[in-house]
């Protein structure tokens, strides 16, 4: 089993729990219905569901009322998920801003826990 975090700002600010609130309720139902998917499966969790989309980050992926939703995050340590950003996805490609987003966050939250990263 693996276990899901919410990335935390230094504000205390949780951005994609704001964002996943933000989502309709059947949205909100399939985002935790895949985030059960990936505490079980990990690394495994196979496309669709998940994808990689480079430099140690992958996006949970699915279909809500607002269009083609995706979740960022990456593996910390053997069992832990950080969920770093989400996001309605408007064309083929992630984001660049959100993957540069991703990896700020995941450096930040590296060295919060005293990782040289």
């Amino acid at each position: 089993m693996y276990e899901c975090l919410y990335f935390n700002t230094a504000s205390g600010e949780s951005p994609v729990e704001e964002f996943i609130n933000s989502l309709d309720s059947r949205t909100q139902r399939k985002f935790f219905y895949k985030k059960e998917l990936l505490e079980e499966f990990g690394p495994r969790l196979p496309y669709p569901h998940a994808k990689y989309i480079g430099r140690s980050i992958y996006e949970l992926r699915f279909e809500g009322m607002e269009g083609a939703v995706r979740v960022i995050y990456f593996f910390y340590s053997r069992d832990l998920v950080v969920f770093t950003n989400g996001f309605i996805k408007k064309s083929n490609k992630a984001p660049k801003q959100e993957l540069s987003l991703a990896l700020q966050r995941m450096k930040v939250f590296h060295g919060m826990r005293g990782d040289v990263k």
